[in-house]
């Protein structure tokens, strides 16, 4: 069945690479201008579409920069209901922001996070308005070509290489798989632990396009529980995964690709129930109703609701939720580990770059 999908869906596919061809062939020309920036722009997009893990890999950068470096974060803030830039804080809403940004200044109150759909008027805003940031981070900015980042690194999942993947709507491709060349990095995220070094010899060699980009292998790490509700006392379940064989769970997700964090947690738990809503849901009382049905009907005695750090942004928004539901109420959150540890060699190149382009460092 998928195979007839997509070749019916082939011929779209065919004509949405002529028109991100000659959209890139005008920039690489330079009939279209990219514009370079005198502060350190490093850009974390992919090819594909979502379920790649670049929020994650964002707050990893993040954490490395953040103690040297005065650190802005800049994001269109997909499917917010505001327009044009925007500074997001701490208690900025959800509607107004989007859900990552938001997530973002809540995780990371010291930094600078922001948003605007066009991110040229969006650095220059925060170049202005802010004169002492360091270095930006661009989110999934690798197609928005109207700004040419000083560092460009892209993520591949594990699970659907861009190199195995189609163009969009056969596939889940932005533009051409060739198109990575653009990258100074390429990241394959969602990594096994067992991988081969022979396995990871194999695909380097798939996915390198040229001898100077680098690539590393990164895994998934899920840390301990916290509750969605940060003010409701968590009624005697302790925020961990260990130990919670007897436990009945309810897993709320909205984000692209939720296949691994069922998969982790479903080893864990006796009974699950799975409410998988699409990438970047506006949940509604309808679906506030949904997930208090199926946690009504969960069979075990101890019970459980986990959902995403992107998803727990959302619903905490919403006030009519049962305290017992609250109370019962985590989100699992997920950090970046490196394959082999490399990430010193990761780390060396993303400081090495922010210093040497650093403009307090320039000599006039």
């Amino acid at each position: 069945m998928g195979n007839r999908k997509c070749l019916f869906l082939y011929p779209f596919s065919i004509l949405y690479r002529l028109i991100t061809d000659i959209r890139n062939m005008l920039y690489d020309k330079g009939i279209l201008q990219s514009e370079e920036f005198r502060i350190p722009v490093i850009c974390v997009g992919n090819i594909t579409v979502g379920g790649t893990g670049k929020t994650p890999h964002s707050e990893y950068l993040i954490r490395l920069l953040q103690n040297e470096f005065k650190v802005a974060f800049l994001s269109r803030g997909y499917k917010r209901k505001s327009k044009g830039f925007r500074i997001v804080t701490p208690e900025s809403a959800c509607r107004e922001a989007g859900d990552e940004p938001l997530q973002i200044a809540r995780k990371f109150p010291d930094i600078i996070a922001a948003v605007d759909i066009n991110r040229r008027n969006g650095i220059k805003t925060i170049m202005k308005e802010h004169p002492e940031t360091e270095v930006i981070l661009l989110d999934d900015g690798f197609q928005h070509r109207r700004v040419k980042p000083g560092l460009s690194i892209i993520l591949t999942d594990y699970n659907r290489l861009m190199t195995r993947d189609h163009l969009m709507p056969c596939g889940r491709l932005r533009e051409a798989v060739n198109n990575r060349k653009r990258a100074d990095i390429i990241i394959i995220s969602k990594t096994p632990e067992g991988i081969t070094e022979q396995e990871m010899r194999e695909l380097t060699a798939e996915v390198i396009s040229h001898p100077d980009q680098k690539l590393f292998f990164t895994k998934i790490i899920y840390k301990d529980l916290i509750p969605v509700f940060e003010n409701m006392p968590s009624g005697g379940i302790f925020p961990s995964i260990a130990g919670v064989d007897k436990y009945g769970m309810v897993l709320v997700t909205g984000i692209a690709i939720p296949d691994s964090l069922f998969s982790f947690l479903g080893k864990r738990f006796r009974e699950i129930i799975h409410l998988d809503f699409p990438d970047h849901h506006r949940y509604s009382e309808d679906d506030i109703k949904k997930i208090q049905k199926a946690w009504e009907s969960l069979k075990s005695q101890e019970k459980i609701l986990i959902t995403t750090e992107k998803d727990a942004v959302r619903l905490r928004e919403f006030t009519n939720i049962e305290d017992s539901i609250k109370r019962a109420f985590f989100s699992l959150p997920v950090n970046v580990g490196f394959i082999n540890d490399d990430n010193h060699e990761f780390d060396n190149l993303i400081i090495d770059y922010v210093r040497k382009n650093n403009p307090n460092n320039r000599v006039p």
